[in-house]
């Protein structure tokens, strides 16, 4: 099977980025210094973790999501919670970054799932054979290595234009699948890999375009660790049939533990 990855971008991207600044300020210094912005897709908006704010229509941010709850327990001097449901790297371009200025002091970012089409490619995997679930992960995966790194530089580059005082947090997304669990129902362990080694890909792809602009990683994969998918306790949706768009989103326990403890760990 086709190793993924984005071998040479990774390498020049981090080779562009030269040496990154330790010893920055924590999200909660920076935070406490102006004003916050939240950007992104549903993981940053918080589909799958109930409560919504009525204003918020489609895009269904949660007051359980993390950007909400660490603005709550960091108040800032301002705090325009712009992710949504559905984004992709170009409608964040193009539809939330009209809250950052050069007083912005915190940023946080989830995106690239939708223009790689993950959400297509998991109900692909889950609802088809192997061999049709292996085909569109590996057309994510070519659109990943070869479409969407310029998608992201884009975007960076326009948050870095318009923030350029704002400490930045790019937070990655969690595999869906314990592979070492033999629990699940419903897809073969080959299907599973697939669908973890495109969330790999993807990213790969995030923590080298992020450090190539001088912004901060939240790994929220790893704090996903024993609790995805099949594992006892898990902080992820499985396929909800009756509501799709929460299938492999964060729940309340995903966004409180796993995002938010993400974000909290960057220094």
């Amino acid at each position: 099977m086709k190793k993924f990855g984005i071998t040479a971008y990774v390498a020049s991207a981090l080779l562009a980025a030269g040496t990154v600044l330790t010893g920055a300020a924590t999200p909660a210094t920076a935070a406490a210094n102006g004003g916050y912005v939240s950007l992104g897709d549903s993981y940053s908006s918080g589909v799958g973790a109930g409560n919504y704010i009525a204003s918020s229509g489609s895009c269904n941010r949660s007051t359980n999501a993390y950007p909400y709850l660490w603005n709550a327990a960091h108040p800032s001097s301002s705090f325009n919670f712009n992710a949504c449901s559905g984004a992709t790297t170009d409608s964040v371009l193009g539809g939330q970054l009209s809250s950052l200025s050069s007083s912005t002091a915190f940023v946080t970012l989830t995106a690239g799932g939708n223009d790689a089409g993950f959400s297509d490619v998991m109900r692909t995997c889950i609802l088809s054979i192997r061999s049709v679930c292996h085909d569109r992960v590996m057309a994510a995966d070519r659109f990943i290595e070869s479409t969407l790194p310029a998608k992201m530089d884009r975007l960076y580059s326009a948050i870095k234009a318009k923030a350029p005082n704002a400490k930045v947090v790019v937070l990655n997304y969690p595999m869906p699948y314990d592979l070492g669990s033999n629990t699940c129902a419903g897809l073969t362990n080959d299907s599973r890999y697939d669908l973890d080694e495109a969330t790999k890909g993807m990213n790969r792809l995030i923590s080298a375009t992020a450090r190539k602009y001088g912004f901060s990683v939240g790994d929220a994969d790893y704090a996903f660790s024993y609790h995805r998918i099949c594992n006892g306790d898990p902080w992820l949706h499985s396929l909800n049939v009756s509501d799709t768009g929460v299938s492999y989103h964060p729940t309340p326990d995903g966004q409180r533990l796993g995002y938010l403890q993400a974000l909290n760990a960057v220094r």
